[in-house]
């Protein structure tokens, strides 16, 4: 249709949320669905966080705010980073946006032209080489096999690094794997990307709070603080406070990337929601006691799912270090026929067999960049996962 952008037809639509309106729309026709394809905790938002949020609406904090965020939530932002990070930022320094996703949208409209290249680890979240796209630039997709625990080295690094890089996202823990990143392993990139002064570094650390086995995690800009000037660190609130429809990202940078990207946000959505701000602010300068607890709960999940992922016929599942999903390979279901008839020829195949044979929704390798491989999101109840586990054995076992 020649009235649509040409930018749209570079773009894919979100195969997670694809995956997600599938299970919703079979069941409501009537079929028994387990749904793992959405990246959301099924935990409640903790009731002081609801509370100052009623607050907020009753004491009339309902008007329009300073286009990225009140000065309360900044200074918080500010407080939060000093605390977990050991990173000095000035309120200037940070933007508040709907979302870690606008965050991550703001700075690559901001910064990016025609030509400029942005270096993108395989698997990666689905929406980070859309956005480069949607930006009229290149994604540079750099793969991370489970050899390296899905994790890119150096060497490739700096292999992927032109003069047309301006960025290199880094997502730790990940999503879709689960894999995170040791001190050691970030010092390794960030020792590549100090020779390199022209690349800049956005990480996306949305699941920092969420790691297992006594895993410690850092941020680049806190392992390499000569990185700290041209590095956008970006959070939120959703998966640690279980407050995905909230929609609050924030993140920190130098103030004249942090200005630019509340120019291009001035003219796009404005202010994030004054309601969710306030709930912002009492999330991180409130109680935090019912993160590990939380945690603990997941890594029991995740403990569950890869056991019994593991007896399944052809499948083989790693233990990731943190986030809530699993990543594993069903590459010895590939050439085997389903229930259907049909051979399974690829991850899609898999996925979509899957789906139709027993009901389970999960998101093919493919979309995140790396098959065959499929990502299952065990933020779901342990009796749920046990049953989709129970049914994804029976498939496997049932492929001739």
């Amino acid at each position: 249709m020649g009235f649509i952008a040409d930018a749209l037809s570079r773009v894919k639509p979100s195969a997670t949320i694809a995956v997600t309106n599938k299970a919703a729309e079979l069941k409501r026709a009537g079929r028994d669905v387990i749904g793992l394809g959405a990246g959301e905790p099924d935990f409640d938002t903790p009731e002081n966080i609801k509370e100052a949020a009623i607050r907020a609406i009753r004491d009339g904090k309902t008007k329009y705010t300073a286009v990225d965020g009140i000065p309360e939530l900044k200074e918080a932002i500010v407080a939060k980073f000093a605390r977990e990070n050991n990173l000095a930022y000035k309120p200037a320094q940070v933007s508040v946006s709907g979302g870690g996703k606008q965050v991550l949208y703001n700075a690559l409209m901001a910064t990016l032209n025609p030509g400029d290249e942005v270096i993108v680890p395989a698997p990666y979240w689905v929406s980070y080489p859309e956005m480069v796209l949607l930006c009229g630039a290149t994604p540079v997709i750099v793969e991370a096999t489970a050899a390296t625990g899905f994790k890119v080295t150096a060497e490739a690094l700096e292999a992927a690094i032109t003069p047309k890089t301006k960025w290199v996202i880094f997502n730790s823990p990940s999503n879709p794997t689960g894999a995170a990143y040791t001190r050691d392993e970030v010092k390794a990139l960030t020792d590549v990307l100090v020779r390199h002064p022209h690349v800049w570094v956005m990480s996306d650390d949305m699941y920092e709070h969420l790691t297992y086995d006594g895993f410690v995690f850092t941020t680049p800009a806190e392992v390499e603080p000569a990185l700290f000037d041209r590095t956008l660190t970006v959070n939120g609130v959703s998966k640690a406070y279980a407050m995905t429809g909230w929609r609050i990202g924030y993140g920190a940078g130098p103030e004249a990337l942090i200005k630019a990207m509340a120019k291009v946000q001035s003219q796009s959505t404005s202010n994030p929601c004054s309601i969710s701000q306030w709930a912002a602010v009492e999330a991180l300068n409130g109680t935090q006691d019912f993160i590990p607890t939380n945690a603990a709960v997941f890594k029991e999940r995740r403990d569950l799912v890869v056991s019994m992922l593991n007896q399944a016929r052809g499948i083989t599942c790693p233990t990731p270090e943190g986030a809530f999903y699993v990543f594993p390979s069903c590459a010895g279901t590939i050439g085997r026929t389903a229930p259907s008839g049909k051979v399974i020829g690829d991850d899609q195949g898999f996925v979509t067999e899957l789906l139709e044979s027993e009901g389970v929704a999960v998101v093919q390798g493919s979309a995140f960049g790396l098959g065959p491989h499929f990502r299952i999101s065990y933020a779901t109840s342990n009796a749920a996962l046990e049953e989709a586990c129970k049914r994804i054995q029976r498939f496997c076992g049932n492929l001739k």
